[in-house]
């Protein structure tokens, strides 16, 4: 049995796609599950939607995520070069090939007559140039004449291949039309440097998404006019915004490195993405990325469209979160903290012991910590608590004595707010309630009143509860 060999083949025109990287990440465990070669090859021949900087995004974002290519621009191989437009003298040899025995020809039409044609109710190009006698086609290539080279598409019969997901297809010859391989500046389009550079890089197993599924006979006629073997294929179903449309880079949404800024690990990104038209046969839903190179089949990949669900992804990163001790909590949270000026001063350790057990993504963080820039003006009315039986009237009874405890026994507060309750006549729920509101001034905190007592430190503490004493009159 032949290596198997998969490629990601992006087009480096701005971040990488969640499409893309689940195209790429399915490439990478296909390969790795049958101990092949994954492959990077950047396809630049569209310069006019080239974004600088891209190339370098793709090779960044390929290893933040462990799609670690066996081959590729930065890293090398045997059947380089990896970078499409490096390959541009190899593609005009091969389409002369197809033009010599037939399954290509010469075009010289205008843009004025494809306009015409159109106009006139062509849906495709009408062959015109095919019918050039080859002493006609060599005066014009001899006198300089413009040209482009056109697939020969028969206009008969059938084209059959196998989807390793999706079975037989079958498309009529008809449907197809006779696409540009060869542009008038000497560039190939992507449908036939694709082809050539698969061939050529011995890349036998092609995986891409569902929209080339009708278009895959165009590809074969090609590898059959070459003499070459036909790659086995597996199409997948594309990732949907909503019930109609698709995920999209040119709508803006989002993309691997935007996942990161929000928050979530990447390990909890690629284990989502992996579960956006594939499921294991145990229907288990969080795995490493070794996990699931043992576990991916194709078998499992859907037949059926994916909606992005962006709070399932946040369930599958509260699951790592979950597993990350204490400092690795702390560690990552540091990457986050500097976006708050307000958490300057505070114990960003202990904030870290607070949250860790509250987080489901990194940039919940603010959401958690709000309070701390809301104490001003706060709504008095928090002090009321319906379980507890506390209302603005309490907190203003106990605040006195709750401002000298503060003062005097800081270092014991939980006991001695405890004790103050016993000797007060309150209970704890109250005591505890009147005091956490009082210093945050918020409905929920990323923990009790003695644990925001020690996160703001004894002199905010006592700022915060006399300020609020002078509010309550």
């Amino acid at each position: 049995m032949k290596e198997v060999r998969t490629r990601f083949a992006p087009s480096p025109t701005g971040y990488l796609h969640i499409g893309g990287l689940r195209t790429a990440l399915y490439a990478y465990l296909y390969a790795k599950k049958n101990g092949g070669k994954f492959i990077l090859r950047i396809e630049d021949t569209d310069r006019e939607r080239y974004v600088p900087g891209s190339v370098e995004i793709i090779y960044s974002t390929m290893r933040d995520a462990g799609l670690i290519y066996d081959e590729g621009p930065d890293v090398g191989g045997d059947y380089g070069p990896y970078i499409q437009s490096e390959r541009k003298n190899a593609y005009l040899e091969y389409a002369k090939q197809l033009v010599e025995n037939g399954s290509a020809y010469y075009c010289f039409c205008d843009k004025e007559r494809l306009e015409k044609i159109h106009s006139e109710g062509a849906t495709k190009y009408d062959k015109h140039c095919l019918s050039l006698s080859k002493e006609e086609v060599q005066a014009r290539l001899d006198r300089g004449d413009s040209y482009v080279i056109r697939q020969n598409i028969p206009l008969t019969g059938s084209t059959t291949y196998t989807d390793m997901v999706f079975g037989d297809i079958t498309v009529e010859n008809k449907e197809l039309e006779d696409n540009i391989l060869i542009k008038s500046d000497g560039m190939p389009t992507y449908n036939f440097a694709n082809v050539v550079d698969d061939h050529l890089m011995g890349i036998n197993y092609v995986i891409r998404g569902v929209e080339y599924l009708s278009s895959t006979p165009k590809y074969n006629l090609m590898y059959d006019g070459l003499g070459w073997e036909r790659p086995h294929y597996i199409h997948l179903q594309p990732i949907m915004r909503d019930a109609t449309h698709k995920l999209s880079k040119r709508y803006g949404d989002a993309s691997y490195e935007d996942f990161i800024k929000k928050g979530f690990l990447k390990e909890a990104i690629i284990n989502y993405i992996a579960l956006l038209g594939w499921s294991s046969k145990d229907n288990t839903e969080k795995f490493s990325l070794s996990e699931l190179v043992e576990k991916f089949d194709l078998s499992g990949v859907s037949h059926s469209p994916s909606i992005f669900d962006e709070q399932k992804m946040r369930y599958i990163n509260s699951l790592y979160v979950k597993e990350m001790t204490e400092d690795e909590f702390h560690d990552y949270a540091m990457k986050f903290y500097g976006n708050y000026d307000y958490l300057k001063g505070l114990d960003l350790r202990y904030l870290s012991s607070l949250l860790c057990s509250r987080v489901e993504v990194f940039s919940d963080i603010g959401k958690l910590t709000e309070f701390l820039t809301c104490f001003d003006g706060f709504d008095l009315s928090l002090f009321a608590n319906a379980k507890w039986k506390t209302d603005v009237e309490v907190a203003k009874a106990m605040l006195p004595s709750l401002i000298e405890l503060t003062e005097n026994s800081f270092d014991s507060l939980h006991d001695a707010l405890i004790a103050y309750g016993e000797k007060a006549g309150y209970k704890k729920g109250q005591v505890l309630w009147i005091y956490r509101i009082a210093l945050t001034g918020a409905q929920s905190t990323p923990g009790g009143a003695v644990e925001m007592a020690l996160l703001l430190g004894k002199e905010e503490s006592l700022r915060r509860l006399n300020e609020c004493l002078k509010r309550l009159g």
